[in-house]
């Protein structure tokens, strides 16, 4: 017996910003293990909520509903119809017709935070108390541990950080606070080149973005791409400590993202 009802994992799945498929049996014809508008929500971790059969088509059914999430381009409604034997090589012989709806919230903040350090600890902790989806790379998985546990928050360990901006969606928001200078300037180089990510940030003070801009027109990067970025981040009040850095960080971040929707 499911103990949350389909509207409320739905709405759940949208509160945590997550994409996933609606998939429906609008048709059987003959044997079928699961009956008329039997429902499963899918993510692209598997299967969330409910199901539509269980064994062979309901493996099936989750695979085809990841590679429409895993696609851009992939139609938000589709339907299609598969004979229980002959496409899914099950013994009973039905076929049933599968309606698959696939939801992505329209309220998506994606935030990329690379570095797991003090101030990034403390700025997760202010974002997961808002509306977005944060994930925090570093190398160190000893230090993405001490990241607060939330499901707003996905922690990825990478040898390569800078690798990790391929996997992001390009409305993601971009803060770069590593171990340092030389760990920044590899992410920011494959972002201002490859990329056109509507904020781009590195903790740091003035003479740490006038050092950065030079490394970067050394690694040739046009003049006028070495002005996308912020740093010093974070709007002008506080102290100097993580809590209220972070406060002043996420306050910008706000600015910047209010302007984006606008």
């Amino acid at each position: 017996m499911q103990t949350i009802s389909f509207i409320q994992k739905n709405l759940e799945l949208q509160e945590l910003n997550s994409d996933f498929v609606c998939v429906t049996i609008t048709q059987v014809r003959g044997s079928a293990p699961q009956e008329l508008g039997a429902k499963m929500l899918v993510t692209s971790k598997g299967l969330e909520w409910g199901t539509v059969g269980g064994g062979r088509v309901e493996a099936h059914c989750i695979n085809f509903a990841k590679d429409i999430l895993s696609d851009s381009q992939s139609r938000t409604v589709q339907e299609h119809k598969w004979n229980l034997q002959t496409d899914i090589k099950m013994t009973c012989g039905g076929e049933v017709r599968f309606l698959f709806e696939k939801v992505s919230p329209t309220s998506h903040w994606n935030i990329a935070i690379f570095g797991a350090g003090h101030v990034s600890n403390a700025l997760c902790r202010v974002l997961s108390l808002l509306d977005c989806h944060v994930k925090v790379i570093d190398t160190r998985q000893e230090w993405l541990a001490k990241i607060i546990d939330h499901p707003r928050i996905e922690k990825i360990q990478a040898g390569e950080l800078k690798d990790v901006l391929s996997l992001l969606k390009p409305e993601s928001f971009i803060i770069s606070m590593t171990m340092g200078h030389a760990h920044d300037v590899p992410i920011l180089l494959e972002a201002l080149q490859k990329y056109n990510f509507p904020y781009l940030g590195v903790i740091g003070s003035h003479s740490k973005r006038n050092a950065i801009v030079r490394d970067l027109k050394e690694l040739g990067l046009s003049e006028k791409k070495c002005e996308h970025f912020h740093c010093p981040i974070g709007e002008k009040f506080g102290r100097n400590e993580p809590a209220e850095i972070a406060m002043s960080i996420v306050a910008q971040l706000l600015i910047h993202r209010d302007k984006v929707r606008n």
